[in-house]
């Protein structure tokens, strides 16, 4: 993400300012609301831990993680501090351990719905802050306000789907792996489980790929483009727009 916004810097140094706006704010609202989301339904459920460790809060600073920050601001997809949770307090511990995992994600696909709502309406133009060509033609012929309020949301719109997709793969230790092995049946949920070990290496080396082939692989983007793709669509109306450049 830092070489969008020195990109950009290059292009519109106010346009550069509205990407960093926009991704400090889907940082803060976007793992924020996530991590409380998981509190919240726990919570709910009736499992008390995350509220004894302060986490049934809408506050950043109990859920912001740095290096899942950074990660963000560098690459485009990270996490927050995990929320500790304890299913076996609840009824139904399996379906407890998905509801709360999946939580996280839904409220990062609502954070996108309500900042696609103007683009929807076509009340603000859908601008991607990766395509850098129409940054160079809105340059040339000078931005309206419409159209930096445009790129604010839809930056917003991307970095909240592009953190919703990213937990939901099936790989531990994200929200994915917990949902996948609270709905699995129960032994191929035991099967599932004995993998989570590995899921750090894995998420690691499929992170690594594109920087250590030079762009040339990369699972992860390949995976969750498509997604991103229908839920931006869903979510902003932006059928046949440019997301990615």
């Amino acid at each position: 993400m830092i070489f969008v916004y020195l990109d950009l810097l290059d292009i519109d140094a106010f346009a550069a300012f509205v990407f960093v706006g926009a991704m400090v704010t889907a940082l803060i609202a976007g793992i924020s609301f996530h991590e409380f989301s998981h509190a919240f339904v726990a919570d709910r459920l009736g499992d008390k831990l995350p509220r004894a460790k302060g986490r049934v809060t809408l506050n950043p600073l109990a859920h912001l993680d740095p290096t899942g920050t950074v990660l963000m601001l560098i690459i485009g997809f990270g996490w927050g501090k995990p929320v500790p949770i304890n299913p076996n307090a609840t009824k139904n511990p399996k379906a407890s351990l998905a509801l709360t995992a999946g939580a996280g994600p839904v409220s990062n696909f609502a954070v996108a719905a309500i900042a696609g709502i103007p683009m929807k309406l076509n009340e603000a133009p859908w601008i991607s802050p990766f395509n850098l060509n129409a940054f160079g033609d809105l340059a040339t012929r000078g931005w309206d306000s419409n159209e930096y309020i445009g790129l604010y949301l839809s930056s917003i719109v991307l970095f909240s789907l592009i953190l919703g997709v990213f937990n939901l793969l099936p790989i531990a230790p994200l929200d994915g792996f917990k949902v996948a092995v609270g709905l699995l049946p129960h032994e191929a949920s035991r099967l599932v489980a004995r993998l989570e070990p590995y899921g750090p290496i894995i998420l690691l080396v499929l992170i690594a790929l594109p920087f250590l082939t030079g762009g040339e692989v990369g699972l992860l983007f390949e995976v969750m483009q498509p997604v991103i793709k229908a839920l931006a669509n869903l979510f902003a109306g932006v059928e046949g727009q440019d997301l990615f450049g």
